[in-house]
């Protein structure tokens, strides 16, 4: 196996990040679904205009994960108003995380996961939540053996089709500047 490298994605990546959102949700979820819905998700949700308006987002992120030279996964993060369902400035949202067939089972999911983790660390996130499709089983245990647990749905709109999302988050410990920020002391 080939070393796996995390790389930050910027806007002069705009056209390689659409290819691998483009390949990756197709080759993810084209079975499960209808041809026209695939097509309108990926010309309105994953256009070169919509992917680069994201890179430009103070609030989002995009991760690489390269192998020899080649992109063959990638993670999108948000925090503050650019999450999409919570928007709670203690959390970070896992958008996406999608790794080219080839490379499932060789724990490029797993790197860009811990990534996500890292960064939710170093801006004190209380804690992690994603929206999973829940007949996406495969996602769906590879969260639960990170610790994520269910809180909650969602619908998450493919094409015309309205799909349910289970929402998982994995609380962070947090570390002793930001538990002292909660902590209460009385006047004496």
């Amino acid at each position: 196996m080939q070393q796996i490298d995390i790389k930050t994605v910027t806007l002069a990546d705009a056209e390689e990040l659409q290819k691998i959102s483009r390949q990756t949700f197709y080759e993810t979820f084209s079975a499960q679904n209808t041809a026209a819905n695939m097509k309108k998700y990926l010309a309105e949700n994953l256009s070169l205009a919509k992917l680069s308006a994201e890179l430009k987002d103070k609030n989002a992120e995009f991760y690489f994960a390269c192998s020899g030279g080649q992109v063959i996964g990638y993670l999108k993060i948000n925090t503050g108003t650019s999450q999409t369902v919570l928007q709670d400035e203690q959390s970070l949202e896992i958008e996406r995380i999608y790794v080219v067939t080839a490379y499932h089972g060789k724990k490029v999911g797993q790197l860009l996961l811990e990534k996500a983790l890292q960064r939710a660390k170093q801006q004190n996130a209380g804690y992690v939540w994603l929206g999973v499709w829940e007949q996406n089983s495969k996602a769906i245990q590879f969260y639960k053996k990170n610790g994520f647990v269910g809180f909650d749905k969602h619908i998450f709109k493919l094409g015309d089709d309205e799909q349910t999302d289970i929402m998982m988050k994995k609380n962070l410990p947090l570390t002793p500047a930001v538990e002292n920020k909660y902590v209460h002391e009385d006047p004496v």
